[in-house]
């Protein structure tokens, strides 16, 4: 019998813990949430304070029967869910549950029975077992808060849209905002009107060094070129002129690196500098915080990932600033310890996202990782170690070039020291210019004028969104990926190379929510309904408080909103494409699989086409073969279906024959080193095989990944929920380190929020 029961809610958390405890004590998962508002109904008695009405999650009950029997069995519970809102909330609804409690009631609710590290290493798991607390009633208050605000609005709205818009459709508190700024900003590009005008540079030469100018003033005023006649009038009164350079200025200046990641800065630099999409980057995050195995061993290599604070604990400042001194030299390491401070209400009790030792160097965990988790922990480590380093020494220099009345400048600059830019470098590239002297003249090589036209802004990336949000004070850490994905997957708007653009039904949505709910999407009331949650956190706001000065007036808008708003017809998005059988212009549907293209002229014409996610139309045939279809003797096509690529008869449908295609994962198979392949069954589920097959009959059922179990040598396997949430662990059930085995045949799902 084990003296501590430990709960974390993640099996790879639970699998890396129980590594650094001792045998008197005994890891177990919840996996996720075990009780939430009930799906069927609203579940918060309105009437009595906003008393919430908690049900058992589906599937979660022979795991909670599991937990309740250890439980008895233990002199003591310690919950160690995520240091945040949610796993505070995760941690008091298993207290409830496992001591009997009814809501409301906890006889025991000063408990030292709460475990929070931002860093799953041993030393830190160690030390906080030892230092448990009491669960914060507060904190648990504020994610009950931010739930019912989004159930109220979710369960309330959604129905108005199915009545009056169509069915299935639903609103909530801040997907609704996000669709908004991207309604406004695409009404802002449509309604921006181009306007000429033109540039003049020039590119000249000194001792053999050539460089660039760029015209700016003409008869010592900004040159503001309209038309390509105004350019003439220049360019003639350039003929003949000398070239002199008649100032040099020189300016040094410091560059101060940024610092370490928060949530919001790490999914915009991973989406700018490694193409991640927001989901794609908190899921490789989950499984460095939750823990890599290195040799025997799993253990978090970063620290917890859902965080708004820039905050570095001393001992971690200490330990960059050592290894900056050791391997770039004492100039590189400033004086002081870096502190960095950020504006506006955050979690200070975290930190920043950090390598949970500067020792784990990229180059040293590459074996360990894969190559996606690799690119983002070297990003990590790259940017914490960076903070902790010198400032970067650089020099501007200007040269104004006088030629007659004109007045050409070429801006320069030269790293003097390059600081922690030795390390984490930006993107752009420094325009080098050659040494003259005032006075000087410079040789005119060529003159280049342009025509250009004024741009509209931007369309949103998953970057600027996240950043717009977050400044704008809507959403937390824990919401940015929610947000996006919900408001994508619910085809309010699409993806078009890399930027969100509305669709039809996300502007006929937004404009009736505009006009009847303007709170709602009211950026100013959604940010001061954060810090209302944060004060509730803190203890200084009442959370029933909060929920009536929002309902109050929500229902009553809403009493008037269902008399006043008759049926709305909702438009089909025309796209370019021609329908080839009639002629007519497709449209975008949403369907089971998501968007595709159809024919307006149905049910006369059938004709659908499947898109991409940037809304390009993925073409049937995709490119011919090299493999001679046994049957009919033609060479086989590569087709595009709704579970990807396949190889097909070309004489479809004379001869129907068709195969998979074995799709490499770069995971060797354990057995005879043959290349594992994705494949799918007849009814097109997926699962993983040796290439080798027949001879080697090896099979997975999820993605293999290269961490082989200890246990019994198989390969490690990850599994996605729709949340998000990533789990690594052996799907041998015949594995004594099979972590699933606590819910084998259920499928326990962490909470979903309406956001």
């Amino acid at each position: 019998m084990s003296k501590y029961l430990v709960v974390v809610e993640s099996p790879t958390k639970a699998k890396s813990i129980s590594k650094f405890l001792g045998k008197n004590y005994k890891v177990m998962s919840s996996m996720g949430h075990v009780r939430d508002l009930p799906k069927s109904k609203l579940g918060i008695d309105v009437e009595d304070n906003f008393k919430p009405h908690y049900i058992t999650i589906r599937g979660k009950g022979e795991l909670l029967k599991e937990l309740k029997k250890n439980a008895k069995d233990a002199e003591k519970v310690l919950y160690a869910a995520d240091p945040d809102r949610e796993g505070e909330a995760i941690a008091w609804h298993l207290k409830q549950y496992l001591e009997g409690n009814k809501d409301g009631e906890d006889p025991n609710a000063d408990a030292l029975c709460r475990v929070e590290f931002n860093e799953i290493t041993k030393d830190a798991v160690q030390k906080a077992v030892k230092q448990p607390r009491a669960i914060d009633i507060n904190r648990v208050l504020a994610q009950q808060s931010r739930r019912e605000l989004d159930r109220l609005a979710g369960y309330k709205l959604s129905p108005l849209l199915w009545k009056k818009v169509r069915k299935g459709l639903s609103a909530g508190r801040v997907q609704s905002v996000a669709v908004r700024l991207i309604c406004e900003k695409q009404k802002e590009i449509d309604d921006f009107i181009p306007v000429e005008y033109w540039s003049l540079e020039g590119d000249f030469l000194h001792e053999q060094e050539e460089f660039q100018a760029k015209l700016l003033k003409v008869q010592d005023k900004k040159a503001e070129i309209a038309n390509e006649e105004q350019m003439n009038e220049i360019l003639k009164s350039l003929e003949g002129v000398s070239y002199q350079v008649i100032s040099v200025q020189k300016k040094q200046k410091k560059k101060t690196p940024s610092p370490a990641f928060t949530t919001s800065s790490m999914l915009q630099e991973a989406n700018q500098k490694l193409g991640y999409t927001s989901k794609r980057t908190m899921q490789l995050a989950q499984q460095l915080f939750e823990g890599v195995s290195i040799g025997s061993t799993a253990v978090g290599i970063i620290t917890y990932m859902r965080t708004d604070s820039v905050r570095i604990a001393p001992v971690a400042q200490e330990e960059a600033r050592e290894y900056v001194s050791e391997h770039y030299g004492k100039e590189y390491c400033p004086e002081q310890p870096r502190i960095f401070e950020k504006k506006g209400h955050i979690q200070n009790a975290h930190e920043a996202i950090r390598p949970t030792s500067v020792q784990r160097t990229p180059a040293s965990m590459k074996q360990y990782l894969t190559q996606p988790q690799y690119r983002l922990y070297k990003l990590i480590w790259e940017r914490f170690v960076a903070s902790q380093m010198a400032d970067a020494q650089v020099e501007n220099t200007a040269y104004d070039i006088q030629a007659g009345e004109c007045l050409f400048r070429a801006n320069g600059t030269v790293v003097t020291f390059p600081g922690y830019m030795k390390l984490y470098k930006n993107d752009k590239k420094e325009n080098v210019l050659p040494d003259i002297k005032e006075g000087e003249l410079v040789t005119l090589k060529k003159l280049r004028p342009e025509q250009h036209f004024t741009q509209p802004p931007a369309a949103y990336t998953e970057a600027s969104l996240t950043k717009t949000l977050e400044k704008l004070g809507i959403g937390r850490p824990s919401t940015y990926v929610t947000i996006i994905e919900t408001i994508v997957s619910r085809g309010y708007v699409s993806r078009r190379d890399k930027t969100f653009h509305p669709t039809e039904l996300g502007i006929v949505v937004n404009d009736l929510l505009m006009e009847y709910f303007p709170d709602i999407l009211n950026v100013e009331f959604t940010a001061r309904l954060e810090d209302e949650l944060d004060k509730v956190e803190d203890g200084s706001e009442s959370w029933q408080q909060v929920l009536a000065d929002f309902y109050g007036p929500f229902s009553e808008r809403l009493a008037k909103a269902e008399e006043a708003i008759g049926e709305i017809e909702l438009k089909d998005e025309v796209s370019d494409v021609i329908c080839e059988n009639c002629g007519r212009h497709m449209v975008y549907k949403m369907g089971r699989y998501g968007r595709f293209l159809a024919c307006p002229g149905y049910p006369e014409c059938r004709n659908v086409k499947s898109v991409d996610k940037d809304g390009n139309v993925e073409e049937k045939v995709i490119e011919e073969s090299d493999i001679i279809c046994e049957k009919c003797g033609s060479r086989m096509v590569v087709k595009k279906g709704r579970y990807g690529k396949f190889l097909a008869c070309p004489n479809y449908p004379e001869c129907k024959n068709i195969k998979s295609i074995d799709e490499e994962i770069g995971v060797s198979c354990e057995k005879c080193g043959g290349q594992l392949v994705k494949k799918r069954g007849k009814r097109g589920k997926v699962f993983y095989g040796c290439q080798n097959y027949p001879d080697c009959q090896t099979v997975y059922w999820n993605l293999p990944v290269e961490q082989l179990c200890p246990e019994c040598g198989r390969h490690m396997v990850e599994k996605t929920n729709k949340n998000g949430e990533t789990t690594v662990y052996c799907e041998n059930k015949e594995c004594p380190g099979n972590v699933k085995k606590a819910a084998e045949g259920k499928r326990g799902r962490k909470q979903v929020s309406e956001e």
